[in-house]
């Protein structure tokens, strides 16, 4: 006869869950700001990575408006509801216009945890080119037939363009908006930097190939599909995505351990 009995959740117990469960978003999210700085993916002050911590009602973390991405700390995160406000009034200031984007997806799309914004030189260089990103080598045909695309309104500021993005980029994970930049979404923080590390090393080939005035040897479209399959498997994505951020986050504690506080 077993007579063991589960033990419910006190409210103290839940509460101690949710600050553990927060608190090790905040370490991975401070890590994502890093590791943006590090490989060279910043704007100055510009362009976000959120992460959602909470569903109902829904609350974001978002980095203070005016701080450079290598002074980003767990500590010093912003929580914010929909519309970019922050929730605790003694936070620093962020920048609402620049959530707009990220309120939509994140709303939009459930399964979107993280969500990764950059303006890296390559990737506004593609997002103005009219056939996009190219199936040039391996790294871009991970993305074959698998990166979304949307016209640029001008700066993100309207409300009404959260529908047209949540469209725009459907059920895939990668978005170039065009004119801008380069977007990521995932399931978690370390499944957004993979995809941004290498969505934007392929826009980096795609203009070094392109400046070369060379002519391009494009695979056939039955071959890039094949290769991007072989990306997509479960079990290989899932391992590469977890030792890539694994390694990365060993690299920040060997080069400046501060993003944790």
């Amino acid at each position: 006869m077993n007579t063991s009995m589960s033990i419910p959740k006190t409210r103290e117990t839940v509460a101690k869950s949710d600050c553990r469960d927060e608190q090790d978003l905040r370490v991975n999210l401070a890590a994502a700001y890093r590791l943006i700085h590090h490989y060279g993916m910043t704007d100055m002050i510009y362009s976000h990575i959120s992460v959602r911590i909470q569903e109902e009602p829904a609350i974001f973390l978002l980095n203070p408006h005016g701080l450079f991405f290598d002074e980003i700390r767990a500590s010093n995160l912003v929580r914010v509801d929909v519309n970019g406000n922050k929730i605790d009034g003694t936070d620093p200031d962020v920048n609402p216009a620049g959530f707009t984007i990220h309120s939509a997806i994140h709303l939009g799309r459930p399964d979107a945890q993280a969500i990764f914004h950059t303006h890296t030189i390559s990737g506004m260089a593609v997002a103005a080119m009219e056939e996009g990103l190219l199936p040039l080598n391996q790294a871009s045909m991970e993305f074959y037939d698998r990166v979304a695309y949307h016209d640029y309104e001008g700066v993100s500021l309207e409300l009404d363009e959260r529908e047209r993005l949540v469209a725009s980029l459907g059920r895939k994970n990668c978005l170039i908006l065009r004119n801008h930049g380069l977007l990521t979404v995932g399931r978690t923080i370390a499944e957004a930097f993979y995809y941004m590390y290498y969505l934007n090393q392929a826009c980096q080939i795609q203009v070094n190939v392109l400046r070369s005035n060379a002519k391009p040897i494009i695979p056939p479209p039955e071959l890039c599909e094949h290769t991007a399959q072989q990306f997509e498997e479960p079990v290989f994505h899932n391992r590469e995505v977890a030792m890539v951020w694994e390694a990365n986050r060993r690299l920040l504690d060997r080069l400046d351990p501060s993003y944790r506080q």
